[in-house]
This record gives structure tokens, sequence and C-alpha cells, in this order.
């Protein structure tokens, strides 16, 4: 039409925020999963930063939501919406003219599932859609020759989902993943603060005391931050300074979970992939990979070098956006990863 070929678009429609890339031009958008609506008629109020800002703190006829739960769709109807709000943000020239997508899911996903994606972004206005493993997006993402007859493992922590792939000659040999990330690290450092503490605070507390002082493994400096909440008691305001010894105590348990889980994935993977694995490291991808000391501490457990990707947040937009041009072409990208998931 006019001579002006429609998008090809990379999406990591993630829990905690959705990445859409394009083909020459990168990134795009890079904004929270939320969507702000109207009670009764649903009418979008908000979506993305301008949404998340009203989480938890909206009056009684709008409500700020999440669409996006452990890796997946919770709500079709506001994912819908929240897509075609950020494809029309990153196409607003040429929105008449629909797109192409692939969009990383994770691998734990059902078919039921995988359908309510597919069929979301048809709704949103796709022109075709293939999804792929969060992993191996997240694999090409990071620049790991995937094609090539050596096994490469990638640990990508979202926001709602950890998957642990081994990966040689673009085929998944090895796959494990759980519906655990950055939520569940928020979770636990919140039900921490009301068990210690008698204090209750929310998700954006949570999430600030993760980012600023959050860590894996022992650091010779203690940091300390101030948080406000609600005493779980009295139900009155309260300030209370926490620091990140406490922190660290919150985390144990996810991070926990997810290393057994890399360990129990070394232990599948044959021998030969596996000295290749020793030999190359192991990438971390995703948001969760950034939380401090946490490559360090998996390397100090497996016994394995870590590697944290260049652009851990980024990985699993750019590689779904350039699974298209290492498979030369949307139409052959289809047919190689049939062959290689069947």
């Amino acid at each position: 039409m006019f001579g002006i070929k429609s998008s090809d678009i990379g999406i990591d429609l993630g829990t905690c925020n959705t990445l859409i890339y394009i083909r020459g031009k990168g990134i795009v958008v890079d904004e929270p999963s939320v969507v702000a609506v109207e009670r009764g008629t649903k009418k979008v109020m908000a979506v993305g930063e301008d949404a998340k800002k009203m989480l938890w703190k909206t009056p009684e006829n709008i409500v700020a939501i999440r669409p996006m739960r452990d890796g997946v769709i919770a709500d079709l109807e506001s994912t819908e919406k929240m897509i075609r709000h950020f494809i029309s943000k990153a196409l607003p020239r040429y929105w008449f003219l629909k797109p192409r997508m692939i969009i990383g899911i994770p691998s734990c996903i059902t078919e039921v599932e995988k359908r309510a994606v597919e069929e979301s972004a048809y709704k949103a206005g796709a022109r075709d859609v293939l999804v792929i493993e969060e992993s191996r997006a997240a694999a090409i993402g990071a620049n790991i020759p995937i094609f090539e007859p050596t096994g490469h493992m990638v640990c990508d922590i979202g926001g709602g989902t950890t998957e642990i792939s081994v990966i040689s000659l673009g085929g998944m040999v090895v796959t494990r993943a759980i519906r655990l990330g950055g939520d569940e690290f928020d979770e636990a450092i919140i039900k921490h603060v009301r068990n210690v503490h008698n204090l209750i605070i929310g998700e954006q507390t949570a999430e600030r005391l993760k980012l600023e002082i959050g860590n894996a493994s022992p650091d010779k400096t203690i940091e300390k931050v101030e948080i406000k909440g609600g005493d779980a008691i009295t139900g009155l305001p309260r300030r209370l300074e926490i620091d990140s010894v406490e922190v660290r105590e919150a985390l144990k348990d996810p991070i926990t979970q997810i290393i057994d889980e890399i360990k129990i994935t070394l232990g599948q993977t044959p021998p030969e992939l596996a000295a290749d694995i020793i030999e190359q490291g192991i990438v971390m991808t995703g948001g969760g990979s950034l939380l401090k000391g946490l490559p360090k501490l998996i390397s100090k457990e497996t016994g394995v070098p870590v590697i944290l990707a260049e652009n851990p947040l980024e990985c699993v937009a750019l590689g779904a956006g350039r699974y298209f041009d290492i498979t030369s072409g949307f139409d052959s990208a289809r047919s190689i990863y049939d062959n290689l998931s069947g």
C-alpha cells in the first residue's frame, strides 16, 4: 500500500514491563504493563507509566490493574487495549498497515494461555503472530550464537517467571521454567516487613527496597533506607529504617528456588553440552538478574561462571525482533520455529 511495508515488531509482553522493538529503530516502547480503566464502562483512562502512578491510589470509579500475572494474561480485554495503545505509540503514522509480531512468552504456559497471547495480539491489530520462548529470544538479544553446535545456558528472570534453558543448534535441549520472578521478590519483602516489624507496606515500597538496597550475597557495606507504611496493629502511619541485611534475608527463599532450578537444569544437561557451559558460562537476562550480588551467588553455588548480559532488561524484546533477521524473514522464522519446537 503506497509502497510502504508494514513494520515487523518484537514484543516482550512482561508481567512488569512491556517492551516493543521495531526493525531499524530499536526499542521504541518500554513502559509498565499497567492499565487504568473506568469501572462499569471499562473506558481506558491511562496506560503504562501514567497508569502505574495510579496503582493503589485511584478513586472508586477508576481501577488500575496489571493485566499480566506470572508471565501470562490475567485480563484478556485489558491486555488487548494495552498492546493496541503501545503499538499505536510505536507506529503513529502507519497504523493502518497491520504489523507482524513475534512475542516472547514463558515456556511454562499452557496452550490455552499461549492462544490467549496470540488472540490478544490479533485483536490489537496484528497481521500475523509468532510466539517464541523467552529464553530463546533472550539468547538472541544477548548476542549468543544459538545456531552453533555449542551448548549455551540462559537464565531469564522476569517479573513473573524464571526460565532456564540450554540451547544448541537453535533448539531447546533442556528447559525449565517456574512462575517466580521479581514480583515474588517484592512479595517476600512485604511479608518479611509485616512479620518482623508489624508494618504493612505496598508493592511500590517493596520494589524500591529491592532496587535500592536489595542484594543476594553479603556486602562489605550495610545500606539503610527509611520506609513508611501502616502499623499492622494500630493502623496508624509509621516510619521504619530497614537495612540491606534484612532485605537479603527476606529474599533468601525465592533466590534459593531459582538456584535450585539452575542446578536441576545443569544436572539434566548432556555431558558434552555441560562442558561447553562450564567454558562459556551462564548468561543472565531479565530485570531480576540485576539484583545486586545474584550472578556472584549463582556462580558460587553452581561452580559455573555467570555473565550478566549487556542489556538484560531489553534482551527478550531485542531477540524477538531480531528473530526475523537471523531466520531470513517471518515465513522462514515460523517454519524454523515449528521444526525446532516439534
